[in-house]
């Protein structure tokens, strides 16, 4: 794993770290590489509830993918096409991640920053967030599978506005705009996002999965099928539901076991 990809274990919490505060966080093909690969890796793992991305430091999630890198690694199509590769997969694996992901977002948060946030399930941002993807000043598009997870938070108008001015904006705007789920004080970013964590860590994890799936089945124009309708009530054969109605009936905090 690229060295700026850091993974830390925190109980049933685990937070992915892009680690380069040097460069303010910009990504590189290899840490796109890693990036897929440890949200792979978390999501195969029964004992992970709540994955919380971040960048290092406190001065920016992400700026995007490192302007610097392009001469050498994506500098014509046949290039960029490979250098895409990485990064669709990327996504594909925090698209597909099986545990709610929590993005915690501390200044900038723009171009590939941003659709990484785009890809988490909830994104806490600091009240001196920005926000953007001003790609049109590079001459460069953003792709399908980059912009798919855009256009099903804000909206196809949105994302236009978004590419089209390219401006960088604020976190009340970001707010408005469906972009974030939540605005905190800017020292409150960290407690903010690990309290949520933990709100998630405390339910019972195989119904944090289902909804995700639910979530990503009802995005699907195809219509819902009887295997479908049916899988909604698994959870009634589970041990989890007996613990938590169990708890519920004693008045005490339920012990989710994941089964």
């Amino acid at each position: 794993m690229d060295a700026s990809i850091a993974v830390v274990r925190e109980g049933l919490i685990a937070t992915v770290v892009l680690d380069r505060p040097e460069k303010l966080n910009a990504l590189t093909k290899a840490m796109w590489q890693s990036l897929g690969e440890a949200i792979a890796t978390l999501s195969a793992d029964n004992d992970v509830r709540c994955i919380i991305i971040r960048g290092a430091g406190e001065k920016a999630f992400s700026p995007g993918n490192d302007i610097g890198e392009f001469a050498t690694a994506r500098s014509n199509k046949a290039q960029a096409i490979e250098y895409g590769k990485t990064m669709h997969a990327a996504a594909r694996a925090l698209a597909e991640c099986r545990h709610p992901i929590v993005a915690q977002i501390h200044g900038i948060c723009v171009g590939g920053g941003l659709e990484i946030a785009a890809l988490c399930d909830l994104r806490i941002c600091g009240a001196s967030s920005r926000f953007g993807a001003p790609i049109k000043n590079l001459g460069l598009v953003m792709a399908y599978a980059e912009m798919a997870p855009l256009v099903r938070l804000v909206g196809a108008a949105t994302t236009l506005e978004i590419l089209l001015e390219g401006r960088i904006f604020d976190a009340q705007e970001a707010l408005q705009k469906r972009l974030v789920t939540r605005v905190v004080p800017d020292a409150d970013v960290a407690s903010e996002a690990r309290a949520t964590a933990e709100r998630i860590a405390d339910g019972a994890p195989l119904v944090a999965r289902w909804h995700k799936k639910f979530a990503r089945r009802l995005a699907d124009p195809r219509p819902l099928s009887d295997a479908d309708y049916d899988e909604c009530f698994d959870c009634f054969d589970t041990e989890d539901f007996r613990v938590g109605y169990e708890a519920f009936l004693a008045k005490r905090k339920p012990k989710f076991v994941g089964r």
